[in-house]
């Protein structure tokens, strides 16, 4: 049961994320830029989730892993979903932006 609301809300094996993040990828918050403004995952690019297909030149910039966040887990699916639809690979959904350790 608790794979399927994984499935459902973005959220990814939070060692891999930890992996990744350990090895330098972008934290890319897709929430609005007041939510962001509230509190983030330290080092997070925020690039709110209406505006990401006009950023897609400054994500693939990055050369690096992408790891998606948002609040709860829904917005980082769509985010991870329309990145993946432009090539990039290396991308990682953590779901809620609080389970970034």
């Amino acid at each position: 049961m608790l794979t399927i609301f994984k499935s459902i809300f973005g959220a990814s094996d939070t060692r891999k994320i930890d992996e990744v993040l350990a090895q330098g990828a972008v934290i890319i918050d897709v929430r609005s830029v007041g939510e962001f403004a509230g509190g983030h995952a330290k080092g997070a690019v925020n690039i709110p989730l209406d505006q990401l297909d006009a950023k897609i030149a400054k994500v693939k910039s990055y050369k690096k892993p992408i790891v998606v966040c948002c609040a709860s887990g829904m917005r980082s699916a769509r985010a991870k979903s329309l990145l993946a639809s432009h090539g990039i690979t290396d991308l990682y959904d953590a779901g809620g932006w609080r389970n970034i350790s």
